[in-house]
């Protein structure tokens, strides 16, 4: 996988926290950043999935096609 390095400004307190977080985790800054990223851009992809659904819910015989999940087999119990 290529990569491709950026610049970010960031006020200090925001470093600060950045770097207790890089060290408690033992990652680099880099590594603590790009999964913060990874995350952020999830959750944007999730919400609008969400609000798309908000938008045009699914029909009742859409609803219909879906599994029970009480009837999964082998679905562990948590």
């Amino acid at each position: 996988m290529t990569s491709t390095q950026i610049a970010v400004r960031l006020p200090d307190d925001l470093a600060t926290r950045l770097d207790q977080v890089a060290r408690a985790t033992h990652h680099s800054r880099s590594e603590a950043v790009r999964r913060a990223i990874e995350l952020y851009v999830y959750r944007l992809a999730c919400e609008r999935d969400a609000s798309r659904y908000d938008e045009l819910p699914l029909t009742d015989a859409e609803l219909a096609l879906a599994d029970d999940p009480a009837s999964w087999s082998g679905t562990p119990p948590w």
